[in-house]
């Protein structure tokens, strides 16, 4: 699924990773926990194809997504017009097929009544779920998530943990790699974490 070797990134003369290796085979929820500035955010992007490697490889087996941390919904569109966006460039479905593939979606994550919403008007936690539709919409089937529980309350973390197991163990099949630095989170959701440190 992802197989990342041996890579190393500098930024203005500053290491930030240095020869790292890191492998995931298994379909499941995984985390990656290390201090500020040890290049946690860096990894997903370039895993992505956000941010280019200096030196080393990373192999991705399946489609991805990256879920920023503060969502990056597109303002000027309604729920319903940010989940189907992307769709329409990964798919030739139908405009037919695509509403009813988001309409399904939007209603397992308990959106159904927000699609003609705009971002600014709903809560952190239905923006995140918003977030995950959309990536769910473009087939991703492992989905990098950056802090995913900055800003959220007690039942919004209780929420998104649901969310996380019905897509991990449901007809989507997806799962997920984390960067966070609420460790009682990871250790609550994840099959395996990381710690990443600075470089020597």
């Amino acid at each position: 699924m992802l197989n990342i070797n041996s890579i190393s990134k500098t930024f203005n003369n500053k290491k930030i990773l240095d020869n790292f290796s890191l492998s995931i085979t298994k379909q499941g929820i995984y985390g990656l926990k290390g201090e500020s500035g040890v290049g946690k955010t860096t990894l997903l992007k370039m895993i992505q194809n956000l941010e280019a490697i200096d030196s080393g490889t990373i192999e991705v087996g399946v489609k991805t997504s990256f879920m920023f941390q503060d969502f990056q919904l597109f303002p000027h569109f309604t729920v319903l017009e940010n989940v189907i966006y992307a769709s329409k460039f990964c798919f030739r479905s139908s405009k037919e097929e695509c509403l009813y593939k988001a309409k399904k979606i939007l209603q397992d994550l308990d959106l159904l009544d927000k699609i003609s919403e705009y971002p600014h008007r709903l809560s952190g936690g239905q923006k995140q779920r918003v977030a995950f539709a959309r990536a769910i919409m473009i087939g991703a089937k492992l989905i990098l998530c950056d802090e995913p529980t900055s800003g959220l309350d007690f039942e919004s973390k209780e929420n998104l943990k649901k969310i996380l197991f019905s897509f991990l163990n449901g007809e989507s099949r997806v799962s997920f790699f984390i960067v966070s630095h609420d460790l009682e989170f990871l250790f609550s959701v994840c099959s395996e974490t990381f710690l990443l440190k600075k470089p020597d």
